[in-house]
């Protein structure tokens, strides 16, 4: 047992090393004396006969006089007396404890670990609207089912951010995020091999349930480690991985999704088309972070919070040791001898030996679904219901405006491609054509009052076509595949369709007049020609989106430390208000990718702002309850500022301006009356 190391402790309340300093803590920091520092400054470079005069510049000063101002300026801000809390005082320790650690090696190493959990919750986000222009016919998907499928994985989200955010604070940061992990990699595993829409849809909300509680569990557990001037501009670059997720899962998508050879078929009944290999290839990022987070320790803050002083203090001396060690220091000890903890009240009922193991899992399930629920309760106390109403109403406006526009977005791109598409169609009109043999693609045309006399269709695509009062007799129509080609009130005489998918529903109001069908292709009714066009441009701007969020997310994380949570939040929202007024001019595919990418590259400070303010305003013991209810409440806004925003796409652009622009008003006026946390311990 060398000297300095940890002599025993429990649940004790101690000192902080030996001494006592300005702030009434007792530490002792194993630096060099400042002696031996200012003679080592003093004579590094110069030879034996320079000379140092007094009055001189004598160097920066040293690291322990910075700590112990910063100390004594901490000391001066609190109450004195009975009115410090012991909450109040662990908080201040622990923030002492962090500054003599440091920041380096270990926390750059759990920024990465962390960072790769974020990027799985960014690549869940993605994966649906990529895969579904293929998945939609390989499981018959109708439009209702489609919008269903996406809003599913929002809902999980949502159920699993409020969920794993409260067991969080019961269970341990490092153990909920490895199980909200590991649930959301065997579900997105199954759903690559589900056939049918009923399984996928359920697998996907389970996916959706595990990786909701990712954003509440991994900036908490940062935040942990990290010391108070550092806090914000780490926080926000740990955002850049969810920039670098959506990276990753537009360019996995553009690179398998288009490779139909890497399919394989068992039977007429399983198929494994490329979409499913992407959905594999998605849930790489997750297996990385859990393989990492075995590596990891747990949050000291949540151990200390749960009376735990011993796991605590062995995890600080590893995160000082980690340290001193990438800094060449490794000659220097961990000096803290004991720590504040909190003391515990056992809330589980001792069932003894003689009780089934049923009921000692159903008692302790029970008793930890009371802990959760009495824990999420205390979020709306008196001390802190204010700040819970006024952060609820911030992250749903800004929730409402960012995912509904930026779902509008791709829309109003589609529906400006549909109106080019169309501007090019050819209309034909009573034409009439006899022994005439069709092998080639007809693409966007539209025929009208045509008649049609012993001719064949035979081995070709119809993409776009639309035959409206004609006349087909004694034709044949063999090895068809079509997509948006319909067929209205028109009359077939003596007409033969073989191996086609020109079903009945593509008959529209026709007559049939001794016409037969015979081994019509199974499947489903195909989409419009321009799906596969339109899967490259969802990939192509969900690529440029989240790259245009670099620029802003460098601006935040410089500035965040600077100029303060409550001064970004507001400004950001207020910049993104104005663009919202660009929108207007948005007439063209590229001005529409134009503003998605600066409306991305404005808000993302904001949310920023909003993911360090909502760490910091809330102590360690309710830390991710309350992050994951506001993120419960941020997917439910979501879902509704989605919804809202589509309806609109192709009627009016004014409404969803004036639903983004009010919202981020409101958002920005409500932040400016949140208390500012910057230069604030850690509670």
């Amino acid at each position: 047992m060398y000297e300095g190391e940890y002599q025993g402790g429990g649940d004790s309340y101690g000192t902080y090393g030996e001494g006592v300093g300005q702030d009434g803590y007792g530490y002792q920091a194993d630096y060099p004396s400042q002696e031996e520092d200012a003679a080592s400054d003093a004579t590094e470079g110069h030879d034996e006969e320079d000379q140092m005069y007094e009055g001189e510049y004598q160097g920066i000063p040293h690291p322990d006089e910075v700590k112990a101002a910063q100390r004594a300026a901490r000391a001066k801000s609190r109450p004195t007396g009975s009115s410090v809390s012991e909450l109040e005082e662990l908080s201040e320790q622990y923030e002492d404890i962090m500054e003599d650690c440091g920041h380096g090696r270990f926390q750059w190493t759990l920024f990465v670990v962390l960072g790769l959990a974020l990027m799985a919750d960014s690549v869940e986000c993605f994966v649906v609207a990529f895969v579904l222009p293929s998945a939609e016919k390989d499981l018959c998907l109708s439009n209702a089912e489609k919008g269903m499928l996406g809003l599913v994985v929002f809902l999980g989200m949502m159920v699993g951010a409020f969920l794993w955010g409260g067991l969080a604070d019961k269970l341990g940061r490092r153990r909920c995020l490895i199980m909200a992990l590991g649930l959301n990699c065997i579900f997105a595993f199954l759903s690559s091999f589900a056939q049918g829409y009923g399984f996928f849809l359920f697998f996907r909300l389970l996916s959706g349930i595990g990786i909701g509680g990712t954003v509440p569990i991994v900036y908490s557990y940062f935040s942990e480690f990290l010391q108070m001037e550092k806090r914000g501009e780490h926080l926000s670059w740990l955002c850049m991985f969810w920039m670098i997720g959506g990276i990753y899962a537009s360019a996995m998508a553009w690179a398998i999704i288009p490779h139909y050879g890497w399919s394989f078929q068992m039977g007429s009944a399983y198929q494994f088309h490329s979409w499913r290999v992407f959905v594999l290839v998605c849930a790489f990022p997750a297996v990385a972070a859990i393989s990492a987070l075995s590596t990891m320790p747990e949050s000291p803050r949540f151990y200390l919070e749960n009376g735990k002083h011993d796991e605590a203090w062995m995890i600080l001396k590893q995160v000082h040791d980690t340290n001193m060690r990438a800094k060449g220091y490794p000659e220097r000890v961990f000096s803290v001898l004991t720590i504040k903890t909190v003391k515990q009240m056992d809330e589980l009922v001792d069932m003894g030996d003689s009780a089934a193991w049923h009921e000692k899992w159903r008692t302790k399930l029970s008793a930890l679904f009371h802990q959760v629920w009495n824990n999420f309760q205390t979020v709306f106390s008196p001390e802190y219901r204010r700040t819970t109403y006024m952060m609820m109403a911030v992250w749903f406006s800004m929730s409402f405006s960012y995912y509904g526009l930026t779902v509008w977005f791709p829309d109003m791109i589609k529906y400006l491609q549909k109106q080019e598409y169309a501007s090019r169609t050819k209309v034909f009109v009573k034409e009439r054509v006899e022994h005439v043999t069709f092998n080639f693609t007809l693409e966007n045309q539209v025929h009208r009052q045509g008649q049609y006399f012993n001719d064949k269709f035979m081995n070709m695509k119809m993409k776009s076509m639309v035959f409206e009062d004609s006349l087909f007799e004694e034709c044949y129509f063999e090895d068809i595949t079509s997509s948006s080609t319909f067929f209205k009130n028109c009359t077939f005489i003596a007409t033969l369709f073989y191996n086609t998918d020109l079903f009945k529903y593509r008959l529209i109001n026709c007559k049939l007049i001794n016409s037969t069908f015979l081994h019509n292709k199974e499947g489903c009714l195909l989409s419009d020609i321009s799906d596969e066009n339109n899967a490259y441009m969802v990939y192509f701007v969900s690529f440029l989106g989240t790259l245009a969020v670099l620029p802003g997310n460098i601006v935040s994380a410089l500035l965040m430390d600077k100029i303060g949570r409550l001064r970004m939040l507001a400004g950001s929202s207020v910049i993104s208000c104005v663009s919202c007024f660009f929108l207007s001019f948005g007439n063209s595919e590229s001005a529409m990718i134009a503003l998605l990418c600066l409306f991305g590259g404005i808000s993302i400070a904001s949310w920023n702002s909003l993911d360090v303010l909502t760490v910091e305003l809330y102590p360690s013991h309710k830390r991710t309850t309350a992050f994951g209810f506001l993120n419960a409440l941020c997917k439910l806004a979501a879902v509704l500022g989605i919804s809202i925003f589509t309806s609109f796409v192709g009627i009016t652009k004014a409404v969803p301006i004036l639903f983004a622009s009010g919202a981020l008003a409101v958002g920005s006026f409500l932040a400016l009356k949140l208390p500012e946390t910057r230069g604030q311990v850690l509670q």
